[in-house]
């Protein structure tokens, strides 16, 4: 179903058809570059851009044979070109179109993913202007605290998308990098020259020192900020998904006509689809830590990363792809209750306000401790009688008239002065573009 659902964009930069007309590519203009340095006759040059062409299907063909996949390639190239393919792939190493070919393919798709990035930023600003003031109560440790309110949660996750936009465009540019620079990145046989002239067509910058392969640190970057995102994603849908339980159901997945939840039970509504971004979320986070184990290879190299790679890449691409896809449309279609969050923000029958009652006991001059005793046992009365609540408790407490007045009690218990500082916030994140 992911690949299905991407193919058009991201699913193509990971075919071999995009691979190896890179890698085709990426050789023709080497055969430029020496052309230029008078090492290619540009009779050979104009034969090697005219008919330098593969069959995919015969490249696999002979890979059956040489068990290498980068010399099935070269020989299908040579049948079509001729005596002139001698010139094709001179003093090369085969990471150098392997490597340079994934820079480009993550390249192209770090940039798709960084479109969509951009698509949930604005759709995580609008819905958070729409419910700024939207009361609902904050929970710490899965417990009712104090209010916050439904815009809050949405500018908090519209602050780290544009972390996130930061940090991908930081590893985008990580791995915006090439090399043709020989078995070992020595240029033995090749003009550093040669490597400045692919690279700058192919809008990537030559690696400054490089072995027989571009180091992985920089690919593990790159997974590493998907995983981040990845996760950024799964921390959104986490909190729908609490806020469409049933006890709770503050919020709640646009459920479409014709939409079945269970083959059991014709009533539920579940949260597929932020089910769905918490589980592939993980497969991305997993395929973040083999690309740290890539990182660390033996001597100028070995291939124990390329088949590993071969998979993690392309799959997190793809997979991130499709969960931000699916975060737009949950955030864009995402049903909110504010009536419920009203009546849930009164379940506990004030004890929201506890905080409030403290401060103003400790601005009469009570010690905090003192305070918090006060406060404690007319908070533990209303906590184990549901018939009760705070406001009451206190204003029958003589220790607590003591200090409070009535109308001091009664303005404790005013929502509006807890909204007080939405504004501020917001003119720190989501107003200020």
């Amino acid at each position: 179903m992911i690949a299905r659902y991407t193919l058009p964009e991201m699913g193509s930069i990971w075919t071999d058809d995009f691979k190896l007309n890179t890698w085709l590519k990426i050789e023709i203009l080497a055969c430029e570059a020496r052309y230029q340095a008078g090492e290619i006759p540009k009779n050979d040059l104009d034969i090697i851009k005219q008919k330098a062409k593969f069959d995919t299907k015969r490249v696999l063909e002979i890979e059956e044979t040489t068990k290498h996949d980068v010399i099935a390639f070269l020989t299908n190239v040579a049948e079509h070109v001729g005596e002139p393919s001698r010139h094709i792939h001179y003093g090369m190493t085969s990471s150098d179109i392997l490597d340079t070919t994934l820079s480009v393919q993550m390249k192209n798709a770090g940039e798709i993913l960084l479109k969509k990035l951009h698509e949930l930023k604005k759709v995580l600003k609008n819905r958070a202007i729409e419910f700024k003031y939207t009361v609902c109560v904050g929970r710490s440790h899965g417990i009712h605290a104090e209010p916050t309110t439904m815009g809050l949660k949405l500018a908090l996750w519209y602050e780290e998308c544009k972390r996130n936009i930061t940090r991908l465009e930081k590893s985008i540019n990580t791995i915006s990098v090439g090399k043709i620079s020989g078995a070992v990145g020595t240029f033995e046989h090749l003009s550093p020259k040669v490597e400045e002239y692919v690279c700058t067509k192919l809008n990537l910058i030559p690696a400054p020192v490089s072995t027989q392969i571009i180091q992985r640190d920089r690919h593990s970057e790159f997974l590493n900020t998907l995983a981040i995102i990845g996760t950024s994603l799964e921390k959104i849908a986490l909190e729908v998904r609490h806020l469409q339980k049933t006890e709770v159901l503050e919020a709640e997945e646009y459920f479409s006509k014709g939409q079945k939840g269970s083959s059991a039970m014709p009533h539920k509504r579940n949260p597929v689809i932020s089910e769905r971004i918490a589980g592939i979320a993980r497969i991305i986070r997993a395929n973040a830590l083999a690309g740290m184990e890539n990182i660390p290879l033996w001597h100028e190299r070995d291939i124990s990363h390329s088949s590993t790679e071969r998979v993690i890449i392309p799959d997190s691409c793809i997979a991130l792809d499709y969960i931000l896809s699916q975060t737009i449309k949950l955030i864009q279609n995402l049903i909110v209750y504010p009536e419920n969050m009203k009546k849930n923000l009164h379940l506990t029958r004030g004890l929201v306000f506890s905080q409030s009652v403290l401060l103003a006991l400790v601005n009469k001059g009570l010690s905090r401790e003192d305070s918090y005793k006060l406060v404690q046992d007319c908070a533990m009365v209303v906590w184990n009688d549901q018939n009760k609540n705070l406001k009451d408790e206190l204003s029958s407490s003589a220790e607590v008239k003591k200090h409070l007045s009535q109308e001091e009690i009664n303005f404790i218990f005013d929502n509006k002065k807890m909204l007080s500082n939405v504004d501020f916030i917001f003119s720190r994140t989501v107003d200020l573009e």
